[in-house]
């Protein structure tokens, strides 16, 4: 019998030492949904449930040299990016999207750690207005990103409509404006806007403190994006994922911080 060949997804991000964020978590969510995972790693970071403790980004010729080793060899259907510290980083991962342009770009614009830890260089946010954010097919910002990004508070339901409109303007193909952050009571609302198509994804808001559900969901967008769903029906798949994972998740840590289980996840699919 010969092996069948799956499609493959290549996250660009940042490596969480911890287990439940970033490179980690995306290639689980990526195996969760039986997509070949790879990985170009742009950030270390040393942190574990409760909080980073320091970040190093290596040299940008590795970094180079880890996407055109991917790109040289498997057929990649979708791009997840999230943790790119700094400008020089930025302009890199967008110089390479631009050679190489795979179908879909999911843009997670890691800015802030959960914990508060600052994981964006001051001089990084223009360049990811300028290079990154023209080149995504879906930017998945929270709430305190997508107010750096637009220079202003969004503290209301209408604030946020507002915004998703604000950011679709950037430039990228799509919005999923995520609402964790916003207080709208016991739901938790997730903006969807392409400039035609508007949806809002809800669920019960879960009384925990989670860790890497951002990274999760855009590696699990990207996945779904893979399996051949359009944008709408794939941001909603994937937000479902992310609270069946909630649902079954487990602390891993000393710390009170949930972590998804992705393959609990999977089996209530």
């Amino acid at each position: 019998m010969t092996p069948s060949s799956p499609v493959s997804a290549l996250t660009i991000a940042g490596s969480d030492s911890g287990g439940g964020a970033g490179i980690q978590a995306d290639l689980k969510a990526f195996a969760a949904h039986r997509v070949h995972g790879l990985s170009a790693i742009a950030a270390l970071t040393a942190q574990n449930t409760g909080g980073v403790t320091a970040v190093h980004v290596p040299p940008l010729d590795f970094l180079q040299a880890q996407i055109d080793a991917c790109f040289a060899d498997f057929d990649i259907h979708a791009v997840k990016l999230g943790m790119l510290a700094n400008a020089e980083v930025i302009d890199l991962v967008a110089d390479a999207l631009e050679k190489h342009r795979p179908p879909h770009v999911v843009l997670d614009p890691v800015m802030v750690a959960t914990s508060g830890a600052r994981l964006l260089e001051e001089n990084a946010l223009e360049a990811m207005r300028a290079r990154l954010i023209p080149l995504a097919t879906l930017l998945t910002p929270n709430i305190p990103e997508a107010e750096l990004l637009l220079g202003r508070r969004i503290v209301t339901a209408e604030d946020a409509e507002d915004a998703a409109d604000a950011l679709l303007e950037l430039g990228a193909g799509a919005v999923l404006l995520k609402g964790g952050h916003l207080d709208e009571g016991s739901r938790v609302i997730d903006r969807y806007f392409d400039g035609v198509t508007r949806e809002e994804f809800i669920h019960t808001r879960l009384p925990v403190d989670a860790h890497g559900t951002g990274c999760t969901l855009a590696s699990a967008i990207a996945a779904q994006l893979c399996q051949g769903l359009s944008l709408p029906n794939a941001c909603e798949a994937a937000i479902d994922y992310v609270a069946r994972g909630l649902h079954a998740g487990y602390y891993p840590g000393r710390s009170e911080v949930l972590v998804i289980d992705h393959f609990g996840a999977a089996r209530q699919a």
